[in-house]
């Protein structure tokens, strides 16, 4: 089952995440099969591929509590 989720990036402390569709239970940074945009919690600023992540959704990939936050801040 795929799932829409937060692959962890950056420095330590400084902390960014990309946002992919990867197989539910892989590591977090293992294997993706798309990366749909990306999220810095430090300044609060996120962009998204729109198109793709309904997409993938359509597909029936589930996103995370985490992503599926994102995405209700987006309007998705």
């Amino acid at each position: 089952m795929l799932a829409i989720k937060l692959k962890r990036i950056g420095k330590k402390k400084q902390a960014s995440y990309r946002i992919v569709v990867a197989e539910k239970r892989s590591k977090l940074g293992g294997r993706y099969v798309e990366d749909l945009g990306w999220f810095n919690p430090h300044s609060d600023q996120f962009n998204l591929n729109v198109d793709q992540v309904k997409y993938w959704i359509s597909q029936g990939a589930q996103p995370t509590e985490s992503a599926a936050a994102l995405f209700k801040r987006a309007k998705i």
